[in-house]
């Protein structure tokens, strides 16, 4: 019964494995191609090298049995042209001059296998059973992480570490409570995605969640964002407009980088936590709201509120519960789990059917550091999903920094030195700048933070370094 049931799946997994052999000479062709379909093997052929590249951009092969001296494009440069097409191809070369030499180089380009004329076919059956196998094998694996992938998220929220796990049990506890939440974490490591899923599993998920980012509003315009404004209150001020809180009265206001607002517009936050009441700009009559104020932040308040740039009172009323969401560099075991699910996102998308990366590509992605943790990793996956045009995405996909052996996780640590936060801060903005070749918005952008925010730090920052300069 089980050499029964081996038989089958060798049968069943020989008929999944499609071959292309290719040779010019067609009657070399047209034998291989029999001999293989007579194994059970998908087998077809053609002498045209062209064409083997087309069919293998069109998915049609998994496995490619080419001769090693073609007149119109010798075998070397084939597999060259195979595995930049697609990296996860499988490419046998078959020679009638064999030699010890050319078969190591042709495996450390990436052969499967050199094999000499004329073909020893048990052999060649041999190693198309082992690629047919490993290919059951990944598709097996493949869907057990799909059956697992459902239970890797929360809320949207994906990820199998420890630290996220922690994430999303104090998210669930919290919930329940309607109490406020400072969510604490480096730049794109997913703050407002908590804040959603805290919303959605509260008692008051059915109302509103409204979104303000104060990092990217002036005191005056964030006033009105927030608490609304009575027309001719000031120059542009049409209408009578409410305010965010008065919008989701009952539900949830999102403050994101509270931590960038000043000390006058904290007072005016304290007070509607404190008493519940806003006062639209403009008005004196004072409104009654009832609101979950969640905020999240990338800066260390304490060291805010230590250096007189946040206010205590409203530290401690915002924090009465802190959820930390951990950067990719705390958590590296999740990097596998949000490239799966990225890749899923943008092959819906774009309509393209990827089938995952490959091992080049994966190693480049486990050994950067991700100082734009999951947004810039989003990013990536998102740039290389439109750019490539086969089923694996391979490391030339990958932007360039990540192509270079300095992109590898701890390759600074040599040069490491204890830095003020206020330099680290000044460094990495000044490289993210020349990555968007000085581009402010777009550095905005990638930072996660407001423009005001940026030219305020950048102004700060050149006036420090002309007054260091002066005391010289």
């Amino acid at each position: 019964m089980q050499t029964l049931t081996a038989m089958s799946l060798t049968e069943v997994a020989r008929k999944n494995l499609s071959i292309c052999v290719l040779d010019d000479n067609a009657e070399h062709v047209e034998q291989a191609a029999n001999h293989l379909e007579g194994t059970g093997f998908a087998a077809f052929g053609t002498t045209d090298p062209q064409e083997a590249l087309r069919r293998i951009r069109l998915g049609d092969c998994r496995v490619i049995l080419v001769d090693y001296k073609m007149a119109s494009m010798d075998g070397m440069a084939f597999l060259e042209k195979t595995l930049q097409s697609d990296p996860g191809m499988h490419v046998i070369l078959v020679t009638g001059f064999y030699s010890v030499d050319s078969a190591i180089e042709a495996i450390k380009r990436g052969a499967a296998d050199y094999l000499c004329k004329p073909l020893d076919y048990p052999r060649l059956e041999k190693t198309l059973d082992d690629i047919a196998a490993l290919h059951s094998q990944r598709s097996e694996v493949r869907d057990l992480e799909t059956r697992l992938f459902d239970n890797m998220q929360f809320q949207g929220i994906v990820g199998k570490s420890p630290a996220m796990l922690e994430v999303f049990d104090l998210a669930k506890k919290v919930a329940r409570h309607y109490s406020n939440v400072l969510i604490t974490g480096p730049t794109g490591s997913g703050k407002e995605l908590v804040a959603r899923a805290v919303h959605e599993l509260s008692p008051v998920a059915q109302e509103r969640f409204a979104v303000c980012n104060c990092s990217a509003l002036v005191d005056t315009l964030l006033d009105s964002q927030l608490f609304g404004h009575m027309r001719g209150s000031f120059t542009g001020a049409n209408e009578t407009r409410p305010g965010l809180f008065e919008y989701a009265n009952g539900g949830t206001v999102f403050l994101d980088e509270v931590g960038e607002t000043s000390l006058a517009m904290q007072s005016k936050l304290l007070r509607v936590i404190q008493n519940r009441e806003i006062q639209r700009v403009g008005s004196p009559e004072v409104k009654h709201v009832e609101v979950r104020v969640i905020a999240a932040t990338n800066r260390d308040l304490r060291s805010e509120v230590l250096a007189g740039r946040f206010r205590e009172d409203l530290f401690y009323r915002l924090s009465s519960v802190e959820i930390h969401v951990p950067g990719l560099t705390e958590r590296p075991e999740d990097i596998p789990v949000l490239v799966q699910h990225f890749l899923k996102k943008y092959s819906r998308a774009y309509a393209k059917p990827f089938h995952g990366l490959s091992r080049r590509a994966q190693l480049a992605l486990l050994r950067y550091d991700w100082p734009g943790n999951v947004r810039e990793l989003e990013n990536v996956i998102s740039s290389a999903a439109i750019t490539t045009t086969a089923d694996f995405i391979d490391v030339v996909d990958l932007p360039e920094y990540l192509q270079k052996p300095n992109g590898a996780r701890g390759s600074s640590d040599q040069n490491w030195r204890p830095l003020p936060l206020d330099e680290v801060r000044r460094m990495h903005m000044q490289r993210v700048l020349e990555m968007c070749d000085g581009n402010r918005v777009r550095a905005a952008q990638v930072l996660g933070i407001g423009r005001t925010s940026l030219y305020r730090f950048l102004k700060r920052t050149n006036q420090g370094a002309k007054a260091s300069r002066a005391t010289a």
